[in-house]
């Protein structure tokens, strides 16, 4: 799998997963009878009893993921354009779009991972279907998405002692979009 298809596939699987989401319910379901009266099943076991197995398995396989597509992209033979154009012989979703975009490696070294792929559009306007040229009429404009990290939180220099780690959610640009 090449790594354009990957961030998507890690997009969608974060979202699957609800990394960084309330699991609380939103409500009931109309014809859900009263509380308790059904069997339960194991479509109602909730997901977080996965985590409590292996509370770190989701991370760490995301944490991976995201190492393997930066590879792919520091090993990618593709140059590195910015050029604007749209390539329908191509089965990347980055390159066949109206607002085509490419990636860069976001690096942060006090955030694990260190570093993300960002996807940056590689247009001002928007690719015109009937004529395939630019048309500065629309604008593109990165699709944002957030997605866990670890922030190392280090004591002060002459200050010894161990680094920490917290969880939170950093908001990077995952693809792109026309807008009028």
């Amino acid at each position: 799998m090449d790594w354009p298809h990957s961030l998507v596939l890690l997009c969608a699987t974060s979202v699957l997963l609800g990394l960084g989401q309330p699991r609380s319910p939103k409500g009931k379901r109309k014809g859900q009878g009263r509380p308790g009266a059904q069997d339960p099943g194991p479509q109602q076991v909730p997901l977080d009893l996965v985590s409590r197995v292996k509370p770190f398995a989701r991370m760490e396989e995301y944490e991976r993921n995201l190492g393997e597509m930066v590879a792919q992209l520091r090993n990618s033979s593709e140059p590195a354009r910015r050029k604007c154009e749209v390539n329908l012989q191509l089965w990347l979703s980055n390159k066949r779009s109206l607002s085509p975009w490419g990636y860069s490696i976001n690096h942060d070294p006090g955030r694990i991972p260190a570093d993300l792929p960002e996807a940056r559009c590689l247009c001002l306007g928007c690719v015109n279907p009937f004529t395939m040229q630019e048309d500065r009429s629309m604008v593109s404009v990165p699709v944002f998405s957030q997605v866990p990290v670890r922030r190392r939180l280090c004591p002060p220099a002459p200050r010894p002692g161990p680094c920490r780690l917290r969880a939170g959610m950093e908001t990077i640009a995952v693809g792109c979009t026309c807008i009028f």
